[in-house]
């Protein structure tokens, strides 16, 4: 089986929805520390608490649509530029059972 085309769209689709979950995985993450960096900084007195959890609550929205959108155009220039080759040299040969 040869893979001679690539639909730019679907592939872009995939990787967009694919990117957008490690995003979400990574917004949950930097939410957690930004949260515990706004407990810490309300108990010491430190100025500005909420700063930390803004930082937290913005990191669950703006992560997965960030990497949703870079990972779209990403993949969807690599599909491109993967047509332009395979029509080259022929394509990627896969061998399936």
């Amino acid at each position: 089986m040869v893979i001679r085309r690539v639909d730019p769209l679907s592939a872009g689709k995939i990787a967009g929805l694919l990117y957008a979950m490690i995003g979400l995985l990574f917004g949950a993450v930097f939410s957690v520390i930004g949260m515990a960096g706004a407990t810490f900084a309300s108990e010491a007195g430190d100025g500005a608490p909420f700063l930390g959890a803004l930082f937290g609550v913005g990191a669950i929205i703006v992560l997965p649509i960030f990497y949703g959108v870079l990972g779209f155009i990403a993949f969807a220039i690599g599909a491109v530029l993967y047509n332009v080759l395979a029509g080259m040299v022929g394509g990627l040969r896969v061998e399936v059972d």
